[in-house]
């Protein structure tokens, strides 16, 4: 890889390395970015999808470099993904042709992610002792079946809530995405009062401005059809999604949903960011003049990588919802005090947060 390539993407944390998989026997082309190890071995999900770019890959490591560093982990940050349809019929065959691909890389710990599972990192981990997200038959603790990343989203909607004097219950939520993180979002908020007027999938998007019943909606998606078919909302299409009016928005789906040519279609009061890199900076720039609260997700969206680092320290299942609760509160208080009291931006905000505790380890490295 030359020089200029890896220029493209380095600053001063890092990438450590960028690795290009291809292996054709197996059908493997794959995307591995190790962005800083300063605070220990890096973890970072795997997700699977058929059009993921390295830019994008390297942006989502840095997520998770900043992520690990504002949750207290002992841990670095990385991503990877494997460049393939998650419905494809041998994806146990390529998941584990990845793990071999990356044995050579011991200071990367994959988790689950977008297309991925509990089940897959039982399969890396079978391959090469190296993983975490495992299924609780193995002694983990599955991320997505315990919902850590949308409890996480629940405390930092708390916290908020609080702060900005909005209300969680009857308050209007929109969920971009009903995937894993989702569907956790959507219970650990309705639990709180909060009524869910939206949300989607890949085929489309739902609408009821009184309310979808959640557990009817999880007791469907269970059958693998589109929500679309589900009959307990209008059928809209994803840009009237984003167009509707909410109190919370939640983007829990793929990165750059709202970027500076969409972002006025935001009309929200409080932004719970569940995916990694929904919103450009340069759009919740925008929002945040426009009066709309951002909480970033390396902040909002902890609650997975804080559950992962618990397991990986042997830690239980309750040790690790104390330890989100805990740390997702404390960090949600500290960002909105630098957005509402020292104007900061909210990402700016959070990446302050992150790049003071992330220098202080780096001096400790020699090489750094």
């Amino acid at each position: 890889m030359n020089a200029h390539y890896v220029d493209r993407f380095a600053d001063d944390l890092g990438p450590e390395k960028i690795v290009h998989i291809y292996e054709p026997k197996a059908g493997l082309k794959a995307i591995v970015v190790i962005d800083n190890l300063s605070m220990g071995p890096a973890v970072g999900g795997c997700r699977m999808a058929s059009d993921v770019s390295t830019r994008e890959v390297f942006r989502l490591a840095r997520a998770m470099t900043l992520k690990n560093a504002l949750s207290d982990l002992p841990h670095g940050g990385a991503k990877s993904a494997i460049l393939e349809d998650p419905a494809v019929t041998n994806k146990e065959d390529i998941v584990r042709a990845f793990a071999q691909a990356i044995k050579h890389l011991p200071d990367y710990i994959p988790g689950p992610d977008m297309g991925t599972d509990e089940t897959c990192m039982a399969y890396i981990h079978d391959e090469i002792g190296r993983a975490v997200g495992l299924p609780h038959v193995l002694g983990g603790l599955p991320l997505d079946e315990l919902g850590a990343t949308g409890y996480g989203l629940a405390v930092a909607a708390d916290v908020a809530s609080e702060v900005i004097a909005l209300p969680l219950k009857n308050a209007r939520v929109i969920i971009q995405g009903f995937g894993n993180v989702g569907k956790a979002a959507a219970h650990f908020l309705t639990e709180r009062g909060a009524t869910i007027i939206a949300t989607c999938d890949r085929s489309g998007a739902i609408h009821d401005p009184g309310g979808i019943s959640i557990p009817e909606l999880t007791e469907f998606k269970k059958s693998g059809q589109a929500l679309k078919h589900s009959r307990l909302g209008k059928v809209i299409t994803h840009d009237e999604m984003l167009q509707l009016e909410s109190d919370i928005f939640i983007p829990s789906a793929r990165p750059d949903v709202f970027t500076l040519d969409n972002q006025d279609w935001l009309k929200t009061k409080l932004v719970l960011e569940g995916a990694n890199i929904p919103i450009t900076h340069e759009a919740a720039e925008l929002m945040r003049v426009r009066g709309i609260v951002i909480i970033p997700d390396v902040i909002a969206n902890s609650g997975g990588v804080i559950c992962a680092a618990t397991e990986y320290q042997g830690m239980s299942e309750n040790q690790a919802f104390e330890r989100i609760e805990l740390t997702i509160s404390r960090n949600t208080e500290e960002v909105l005090d630098r957005i509402l009291k020292q104007g900061q931006f909210p990402h700016a905000a959070a990446i302050k947060m992150a790049k003071e505790r992330l220098k202080e380890a780096m001096a400790f490295r020699a090489h750094m």
